[in-house]
């Protein structure tokens, strides 16, 4: 797996990259709230998976929870690789809402089309390594870790 530059939004603030991770892949978000980093670190995990263009096209509503904002965010993103394996979906976008220690989201997404989307792997599981949820300089919240691929 190739690690990727990081990848901005039109007005160039950075939104998510990948990290290198011996042959795992990192993937970090970066957002105004912890809920807006995790949908950029979802973004990351489907970019791990393709380059190509995928269609945010299939609502699927998730939930989970955990006792404090890291674990929270190993949580969600074990929770869209599930939507991944046992929908046979991609995703593109995503609406994170949270609530204590409560997660709430949509997942915007399509079915697996391999010979277009050419995945280049399978996420197996987010793990614990490199976990960090925080806030930094200027109040931007950023959420990482390492993906078991």
């Amino acid at each position: 797996m190739d690690v990727s530059e990081p990848h901005a939004s039109a007005d160039g603030v950075l939104r998510w990259e990948h990290f290198p991770h011996g042959s795992d892949v990192g993937v970090r978000g970066w957002g105004s709230t912890p809920a807006a980093a995790f949908e950029q670190a979802a973004v990351a995990l489907t970019a791990a998976v393709t380059s190509a263009r995928v269609e945010a096209s299939e609502p699927v509503e998730v939930s989970c929870q955990a006792p404090d904002l890291e674990l929270l965010f190993v949580e969600w993103l074990n929770r869209v690789i599930f939507e991944m394996a046992v929908r046979r979906m991609l995703f593109a976008r995503f609406s994170v809402r949270i609530d204590g220690a409560q997660l709430n989201a949509t997942l915007w997404g399509e079915p697996l089309d391999v010979a277009r989307h050419a995945p280049a792997c399978e996420p197996k599981g987010a793990t614990y390594e490199a976990l960090q949820v925080a806030a930094g300089r200027r109040g931007v919240w950023s959420a990482a870790c390492v993906v078991d691929v």
